[in-house]
C-alpha cells in the first residue's frame, strides 16, 4: 500500500476479455506485486449461472449474460467496494459443476477478472481502472487449445468447435466491452515470428484519456532501440488514443532499465517490488516474458495512483 494512501475503501480493478485472452496470468502478475496480504482476486465467470451439462441442454453459452447472476455480480462488486464481505458463488473449471460459494473478504485491492465484468454500467461504475484485453485472433486460439487440453481435459477438437460455435456470442456480448476500457492490451507476434506465443511477443497498449497516465518521457528518452514506443493515434471509434508499443524481443538488460524507470514514477510503492511476467508456456513450464512483466508493471501503477486518490472515483 502507498504509505500516502488517501482513499479509505478497497481499489477496484477489472480485467476483462473473451476466453484465454490472458486474463489469469495478467491478474496473477499484478496481485503479486501488490501482494497476498493486499489484493483479492475474484473470477467473475463463477457467475455462470448454468453447469456445464446445463449449457448444453438449454443452448445458452457461458458468454451470455443470461447465462450468469449478473444482478448478483452486480450487486458483489457494490458490496466489495464498500468494503463489505461477499459469498461468491464458484464455477469449477475442470468438471463443469457449480460448487459451494465461498466467503470473500475485501483487502486494500480487489482485482475482478472474467468474461462479463463490464456489462452494466452500476457495475462500470465501481472500477477504478479497467482493463480490456484483446491478442489477436490467432493467438486467443493458439492459448485456447493450450489451456483447456492441458487442464480442463478437452481435446483440440473439441476446443475448435467450442470456439465456433461461442463466435456470435463473442461478437455480441464480449467485444462490445471494449469500448468502456480505459486501457486495451494487445499482444501480438512480432514481425517474421508469427508461430510466437510466449515469451517474445510484442505487447501494445491503447491508453484513452479516461486515466491520467504516466510521464513515460525518461523511460523514452532512452529511444525505440530499447523496444519502447509511445505515438498518438485513432481508436477503432477514431476517437484519439495514445499507444504504448513494448516489444518482446528486448534483452533481459534492457527490460531492467525500463523497470527501474517505470518503478521511478511510483516511488511510494517501492516495496512492492517483486518478479514479474511469470507465465505458463506452450510445453506447460513457467517462463518470464518481460513485455508482460512491463504490462503488469503498468496497470500496477494506476492502483497505486487510485490509492493515492489521483484518478479516484
Amino acid at each position: 500500500m502507498p504509505k500516502n494512501r488517501r482513499v479509505d475503501r478497497p481499489i477496484i480493478l477489472g480485467i476483462v476479455g473473451d476466453s484465454a485472452a490472458g486474463k489469469t496470468t495478467l491478474t496473477a502478475g499484478i496481485a503479486h506485486i501488490l501482494g497476498p496480504e493486499r489484493v483479492v482476486t475474484i473470477c467473475t465467470d463463477d457467475y455462470h449461472r448454468y453447469s456445464r451439462i446445463e449449457r448444453a441442454k438449454n443452448g445458452i453459452s457461458a458468454l451470455d449474460p443470461r447465462g450468469n447472476y449478473i444482478d448478483i455480480l452486480e450487486q458483489h462488486i457494490r458490496l466489495l467496494r464498500e468494503g463489505q464481505p461477499i459469498l461468491k458463488p464458484v464455477y469449477n473449471h475442470h468438471g463443469g459443476t457449480l460448487d459451494a460459494p465461498e466467503y470473500v473478504q475485501p483487502k486494500e485491492y480487489v482485482i475482478l477478472e472474467g468474461l462479463l465484468g463490464y456489462t452494466t454500467r452500476t457495475m462500470r461504475d465501481c472500477y477504478d481502472v479497467k482493463v480490456y484485453l484483446e491478442p489477436i485472433e490467432d493467438l486467443r486460439v493458439r492459448w485456447k487449445i493450450q489451456r483447456d487440453t492441458a487442464k480442463r481435459g478437452y481435446s483440440v477438437e473439441q476446443v475448435l468447435d467450442s470456439l465456433k460455435k461461442r463466435e456470435r456470442d463473442s461478437a455480441d456480448f464480449i467485444r462490445p466491452q471494449r469500448t468502456f476500457a480505459d486501457i486495451v492490451v494487445q499482444f501480438y507476434p512480432p514481425a517474421g515470428l508469427s508461430d510466437e506465443t510466449g515469451a517474445h511477443l510484442n505487447v501494445r497498449h491503447t491508453l484513452r484519456p479516461t486515466l491520467p497516465h504516466p510521464d513515460l518521457s525518461p523511460v523514452l528518452d532512452l529511444g525505440v532501440r530499447n523496444g519502447l514506443k509511445l505515438e498518438l493515434s485513432r481508436d477503432t471509434d477514431g476517437k484519439p488514443v495514445d499507444v504504448l508499443d513494448i516489444a518482446g524481443d528486448i534483452d533481459a538488460r534492457r527490460a531492467k532499465a525500463m523497470e527501474d524507470l517505470l518503478w521511478g514514477l511510483i516511488p511510494e510503492a517501492q516495496h512492492l517490488r517483486e518478479k514479474l511476467g511469470e507465465f505458463i508456456d506452450a510445453r506447460n513450464e513457467t517462463a518470464i516474458s518481460h513485455s508482460l512483466a512491463l504490462c503488469q508493471l503498468f496497470i500496477t501503477y494506476h492502483m497505486v495512483k487510485a490509492a493515492m486518490g489521483v484518478h479516484a472515483i
